[in-house]
């Protein structure tokens, strides 16, 4: 009993004092980890989720291109992962904070890291150099939360608030995965579906007019639940390329 007691109380101290990000999920997984380059060792605003010039400074760089079995169809879109190589000569315990930008795989390789990334797990930045002419390192990986705050919703620049609505979401915590989004239609009181068009983007044919509500469907581990907005999320007359914040959380 004393046993159950001291886990239990390390546990909710973890929830409530520390990072959530050291309180999810503790078992690693083994894979295999590659590099990609740009110009400046970041993401690339290209990638299949969507996010563009986010894409590629999200997490200050430090991002990947995952598996379709992490990509999961988009949901893995936003997914946040530790990632540390199993190279003891060059590389630390703690590894790197990556977050899912974009999809692509090889044989048995789960991550395709940005340089900054990869050159993150070494020991000590002189090593780095040491790291990337081995080009596929074996790694453990397990999901984690980055935890930045209020979750953001960007307008796609496709949009036309005469008839197409298209957005994408960013700042969530990683640790959840979203599979839906609906809008709520103040004139019919009824919740209406966004598909998902790629990646994280989801979009909506001639959408309501007027201020929009949000709810979201999110999976964490095995749990599916609704979250939704207390407030106006999507003012009227948006417009393409406009970022709201809203009140909404997501670990």
């Amino acid at each position: 009993m004393a046993i159950f007691l001291n886990n239990f109380s390390t546990f909710m101290i973890c929830m409530i004092l520390v990072l959530p990000a050291f309180c999810y999920g503790t078992e690693y997984y083994g894979s295999k980890a590659t590099y990609y380059k740009t110009p400046d060792g970041k993401g690339t605003p290209t990638g299949a989720c969507g996010y563009g010039q986010h894409g590629k400074y999200v997490n200050d760089g430090l991002v990947t291109g995952v598996s379709w079995k992490l990509y999961k169809n988009g949901a893995g879109c936003g997914a946040c992962y530790q990632v540390r190589c199993k190279d003891k000569s060059l590389c630390s315990d703690e590894g790197v904070k990556v977050v899912v930008t974009d999809s692509g795989e090889g044989p048995g390789t789960d991550f395709i890291l940005s340089s900054d990334a990869f050159a993150k797990m070494a020991k000590h930045p002189k090593l780095a150099h040491m790291l990337f002419p081995k080009g596929v390192v074996d790694v453990d990986y397990k999901r984690v939360s980055c935890k930045y705050g209020n979750l953001k919703i960007k307008i796609n620049e496709h949009s036309n608030y005469h008839g197409y609505l298209a957005i994408f979401l960013f700042n969530n915590g990683g640790y959840a995965d979203i599979y839906a989004i609906e809008v709520y239609d103040v004139k019919t009181y009824k919740w209406i579906p966004m598909r998902r068009s790629y990646g994280a983007v989801f979009d909506l044919q001639n959408p309501p007019k007027g201020d929009l509500k949000l709810r979201i469907q999110i999976k964490e581990g095995e749990k599916t639940k609704w979250v939704s907005s207390d407030k106006t999320v999507i003012p009227d007359y948006w417009k393409p390329g406009s970022i709201y914040e809203t009140d909404i959380q997501i670990p």
